[in-house]
């Protein structure tokens, strides 16, 4: 009997380890089922962010692209317009020397026909005061003739 209450005591501290096994048992099990919960939606924020950051890395991707081109676009127009800058340029340039030279041009036949003017101007002068020589001589002749002719007559 002793030792059967023995046994029976040992059963029921058996049991009540088993029962504290069995209710830590579903205390762990419960905590794995939150846990496991815990790491479902973990996958599914995972997986989420995951697709979210592909699409961002996709717009980014365009987005760069985009860039690109436009800078490509505006490295064209700028070397379109300084190509179009440096023609113009060379052409005033080209029209600023030919304008130049008609300038010259217009200066030495402006010298030249000066030069003839005065030339002439001298010549009509000197042959003025040759014509007015003349004509002196020919009053002081007929002065002459018309004393004489008084004289005589």
């Amino acid at each position: 009997q002793e030792e059967k209450k023995q046994l029976t005591l040992k059963v029921e501290e058996l049991e009540r380890k088993l029962e504290t096994t069995s209710a830590q048992n579903i205390e762990f099990l419960q905590v794995i089922a939150k846990r496991e919960e815990s790491i479902h939606q973990c996958q599914l924020r995972l997986e989420e962010k995951t697709r979210e950051c592909s699409s961002l890395a996709r717009q980014l991707e365009m987005a760069i692209e985009d860039a690109k081109r436009q800078v490509e676009q505006t490295r064209e127009r700028a070397t379109s317009r300084e190509r179009a800058a440096q023609s113009k340029m060379l052409d005033l340039e080209t029209q600023l020397s030919r304008n130049k030279t008609e300038l010259n041009q217009l200066r030495r036949s402006k010298d030249d026909a000066e030069r003839r003017y005065e030339s002439r101007l001298q010549d009509l002068k000197d042959r003025l005061e040759q014509s007015e020589s003349t004509n002196r001589s020919m009053q002081n002749y007929v002065q002459f003739l018309k004393s004489s002719y008084d004289n005589v007559f």
